[in-house]
């Protein structure tokens, strides 16, 4: 028997007709729309009936047109994306593989930061990497999971190394690479993915500040713009060119807080790993703890 997720779409079925489609009483399908709501799902409920949010992503109205986002779960409340595909690609999930989950408990950004998230207002999901890379060039995967994002919505400029900012400088999104490595090789890699589409915490801004969007229409259209460009991390050299179109840091005077001390100056290149050149001096991602832009 269907489970009601699987029939909702974004036109609004009364309770009656999906009572009869369930096999179930009309109070059956109201008790089982509110646990939904609990756990998280954008349903609407209402005199009209029942429906999801409209751009919601439930796996019958996503179509992914690439290899990326195949096999896919979707998910109301879960610890976080990163975790939950981490047990997928040990239990052996091929590339491609994505979880998304309305809400995340504890849901991070880079160095253990929390990520804030609202259910069908923002997109927060991990998508499973298992790529036959150099381990020196893993840290260009946050960059160009960034350039995808920036090319899927076409709004606002990339923050070294793993943000997505809006043309006034707050943050759209960002991007956390976690990675596991054998040896001198890649096993898998987990891109996480947030987006704030039609909500953002304070100091940061939502996507429909700057246009339409639908979070399915943006994970569909990233999806298919990571692996568009996925075979630029061959050539760093052609990807660097085409991430310094995007970039909001190159040529900007920064400073970046690393272990070392602070280091201030003209971002001027970033590297074939992924790192950046600020006053002369080479700072890797993994050491920046904020890179706030000073001019």
């Amino acid at each position: 028997m269907p489970a009601l997720l699987d029939l909702l779409t974004e036109e609004f079925q009364s309770g009656e007709a999906l009572a009869r489609l369930l096999g179930v009483s009309r109070a059956a399908v109201h008790k089982e729309a509110h646990r939904l709501l609990e756990e998280g799902y954008p349903l609407e409920v209402g005199r009209k009936g029942y429906r999801v949010r409209p751009g919601t992503p439930l796996p019958h109205l996503f179509h992914p047109q690439g290899r990326f986002g195949r096999p896919y779960r979707y998910l109301g409340r879960v610890g976080s994306t990163q975790d939950a595909l981490k047990a997928w690609a040990e239990e052996g999930a091929p590339e491609g593989a994505l979880v998304l989950s309305e809400v995340q408990e504890r849901g991070r950004g880079r160095r253990g930061r929390p990520w804030q998230s609202r259910p069908g207002d923002s997109l927060t999901f991990s998508l499973l990497l298992r790529p036959s890379l150099p381990l020196a060039a893993l840290g260009l995967l946050p960059l160009l999971s960034g350039l995808a994002l920036w090319e899927a919505v076409g709004v606002g400029g990339l923050k070294w190394p793993n943000d997505l900012l809006a043309p006034d400088g707050r943050k759209l999104a960002g991007v956390l690479l976690e990675a596991k490595v054998e040896g001198e090789e890649v096993a898998y890699a987990l891109l996480g993915v947030g987006v704030n589409v039609a909500w953002a915490p304070e100091g940061a801004a939502p996507l429909l500040e700057f246009g339409a969007f639908s979070r399915r229409g943006i994970l569909e259209a990233f999806l298919l713009r990571l692996e568009a460009l996925f075979p630029l991390l061959e050539d760093p050299p052609s990807f660097l060119a085409r991430y310094r179109e995007a970039s909001y840091t190159l040529g900007r005077r920064v400073r970046v807080e690393t272990p070392k001390g602070p280091v201030e100056g003209v971002a001027e290149e970033v590297l074939p790993d992924g790192s950046l050149v600020v006053g002369g001096v080479r700072v890797a991602a993994g050491e920046v703890a904020l890179l706030p832009i000073i001019e």
